[in-house]
């Protein structure tokens, strides 16, 4: 299928799904008629040609599969004259398959609280927003939360089942401030997923970041005095600006301190600086908001050696009292190393040996491999990189460890 298809596919389908849980209330069965209908798309598209109006296009397609598909099971012959009722068969049938729909409205944002429904336990809500809308594999879920893939799958089926006949509307009031942290949470995990995907041959997935980047513009305009909302944007903007630079001419990685800053997005910078640095004083600082300060003092650094590492080291000091997180102690070691030396990092890597989701997670041994680097221990940084690239399931990110190695075992500088 061409990429450009592909690309449209993955674009619309949170919106076509949204709008057919909002047409029939049941979410389940609209998964599934979307999914029909996505695949339908990637047949025929190729060789037919990409309809006019591409969405409603789906969502005609889709709505047809969901009517048949009601119209096939016998036991669910009262939901089918529910769907009647709301949507009469031959209105269905009457009108081309591209034809504009009643409706153009994007309910992703609306789909996106829905997954976020407060009878959903915290972990099921990111897990099916990041199925529904973010389109990321029952794969890529589970590598985002260190499970295996078959309790993924179950935790999705059964919130999938929790929600069944859910309206879709976007809360208000109390209900609207339950839901949010959680809608947040799961935009943020979409971002990560498609700045350094967890797997597959491509570092990133710029389609992901794209959309939580959407999304959370949306999202900021609906709670626009919300203070983690307009941190989490600036965040997503002030990282996605080094995108251009991340890949080398071959797709390979591009550590940070090896990236040529002139092929930053200043554009995006200049807006996420101006957004962090209007919302930080307004009202109560977040976890989010001090991610989003981290990354302006590394953008805004001309150059690696000018990165204010005694002020990223006191911001990630402060991101830990927000609670423990195995990242974050992660992303310190590294400050300390480079404030007070490697030697000082290893030993905060140590601390995380005992934490199961980190024993031997590919990136405490690519930190590891790099402070043992710093510190000289060529033989020992050597082993931990290979290791490291043994357990990791992105394609580039494994080329790159591989290669770091390779340069120490024969006696090269493997970078800053």
């Amino acid at each position: 299928m061409p990429q450009n298809v592909e690309d449209l596919l993955r674009a619309l389908a949170p919106q076509v799904l949204g709008v057919l849980v909002r047409r029939y209330a049941s979410f389940d069965e609209a998964e599934d008629a979307v999914q029909e209908a996505l695949l339908a798309a990637a047949l025929q598209w190729p060789k037919d040609g990409v309809p006019d109006n591409p969405r409603g296009w789906l969502v005609t397609v889709a709505a047809r599969r969901l009517v048949d598909q009601v119209r096939s099971e016998a036991a669910r012959r009262r939901r089918e004259d529910t769907l009647a009722l709301a949507t009469p068969q031959s209105a269905l049938l009457a009108h081309p398959a591209d034809e504009r729909p009643e409706s153009d409205r994007d309910d992703s944002l609306a789909l996106l609280f829905l997954c976020c429904h407060p009878d959903l336990s915290p972990s099921s809500r990111i897990a099916l927003t990041l199925r529904a809308v973010g389109g990321l594999t029952t794969a890529q879920i589970a590598a985002a939360f260190l499970v295996p893939e078959a309790t993924m799958a179950q935790r999705i089926s059964r919130a999938k089942q929790t929600i069944k006949g859910a309206a879709l509307a976007l809360p208000e009031g109390a209900d609207r401030a339950e839901r949010l942290g959680a809608v947040r949470h799961v935009l943020y995990l979409v971002f990560n997923e498609g700045y350094t995907a967890s797997a597959g041959a491509d570092l990133t997935a710029p389609e992901l970041s794209a959309e939580a980047i959407r999304l959370t513009r949306l999202l900021h305009r609906l709670v626009p005095d919300d203070c983690e909302t307009a941190g989490l944007l600036a965040l997503m903007l002030l990282t996605d600006a080094r995108r251009p630079a991340r890949t080398g001419p071959l797709g390979e990685l591009v550590p940070l301190a090896e990236q040529d800053r002139g092929l930053w997005d200043g554009a995006l910078i200049a807006e996420g600086v101006e957004l962090i640095s209007r919302t930080l004083p307004r009202g109560q600082v977040g976890p989010y908001q001090v991610q989003a300060a981290v990354a302006a003092v590394h953008d805004e650094a001309t150059d690696a050696d000018a990165t204010d590492w005694p002020q990223i080291l006191a911001l990630y000091e402060l991101l830990e009292r927000f609670g423990p997180n195995p990242m974050v102690t992660l992303n310190r070691a590294v400050a300390v190393a480079m404030v007070h030396g490697p030697a000082a990092g290893l030993d905060l890597l140590a601390t995380l040996e005992g934490d199961k989701r980190m024993a031997r997670h590919h990136r405490l041994l690519a930190t590891r491999a790099h402070l043992l680097e710093l510190r000289g221990e060529t033989g020992p940084a050597a082993e931990a990189y290979r290791e490291a690239a043994r357990r990791t399931t992105s394609a580039p990110e494994r080329r790159h460890l591989t290669e770091r190695a390779r340069r120490l075992e024969g006696g090269e500088p493997a970078g800053p």
